[in-house]
């Protein structure tokens, strides 16, 4: 049996990257891969990269990590009030003014695709790796994306199983099989946010797929498994407001810890 974890959009959040990080060591899995945006929005950005490099976790590069890694624009986003698009600028210009050479430079070796492949007997399982789409770097494709457009992508990269992040939202939804014939399922996966989610309760999540040893595939021969992990968010949001990021972003996790808060009350 082999295990994989597929974290993503850790965004310098170091405690909820320690909780992830010990949650799969306690679980003994085999390989970790990471989607990418290690970078921006909580005061820990070299503490991650540092943690990730330590581990030799596989990584790919985010639009996050893109940015600072060459010194790109920030670009203000149609979905941004003005408000949002003023403590943007300031957040990610933190990451620009406090990231050190050697992790700058870290960033921009990373890869932006991975390819896993597995064998069961006469079948091939084939997983694609990216941190938004296999077309762009910062491509939402959220749960309700257009299937057919899905599977031309995957098809054009010869995917069966493709495993994405960007949006901070997890989900693994199934298509529509192309063939009767087909023994693989068509999965299409997003990973979720350990370190900023937008989900309705603030935990730190991941993937967790299982493959057993088996001669030819079969329906049990993969599992796909999303993890939520809770971290001290508390101390997330305490190290925000020390430090020169905007609260904005200490507001937006502490609205996700009230809700749930509450929900435990209830």
């Amino acid at each position: 049996m082999l295990t994989i974890a597929i974290i993503s959009d850790i965004h310098a959040n170091l405690p909820a990257l320690d909780a992830v990080l010990k949650d799969i060591d306690q679980r003994n899995v085999d390989q970790i891969f990471c989607l990418g945006d290690l970078v921006d929005f909580a005061p820990w950005p070299n503490e991650v990269i540092d943690r990730i490099r330590k581990n030799r976790i596989t990584t790919l590069m985010g639009n996050h990590d893109e940015r600072i890694a060459f010194d790109l624009p920030t670009v203000p986003l149609k979905k941004h009030s003005a408000t949002e698009t003023q403590v943007r600028f300031s957040a990610i210009d933190y990451t620009r003014q406090t990231i050190r050479p050697d992790n700058k430079a870290y960033l921009a070796s990373l890869p932006r695709e991975c390819r896993l492949s597995f064998t069961f007997g006469e079948s091939r399982l084939n997983l694609l790796l990216v941190h938004a789409s296999p077309r762009a770097i910062d491509e939402y494709i959220y749960e309700n994306h257009d299937e057919q457009d899905l599977r031309a992508m995957m098809e054009a990269k010869n995917a069966d199983t493709l495993v994405m992040g960007h949006t901070h939202l997890s989900y693994i939804r199934s298509l529509s099989s192309a063939t009767t014939t087909d023994p693989i399922p068509k999965l299409a996966i997003n990973c979720g946010s350990v370190g900023r989610s937008k989900e309705t309760k603030p935990l730190a999540t991941y993937l967790l797929i299982t493959l057993s040893a088996q001669s030819q595939f079969s329906p049990d021969a993969v599992t796909y498994e999303l993890v939520h992990v809770p971290y001290p968010i508390e101390q997330t949001i305490e190290a925000i407001r020390m430090s020169h990021i905007p609260d904005f972003y200490a507001h937006f996790l502490e609205r996700g810890h009230i809700q749930e808060f509450k929900e435990k009350a209830v």
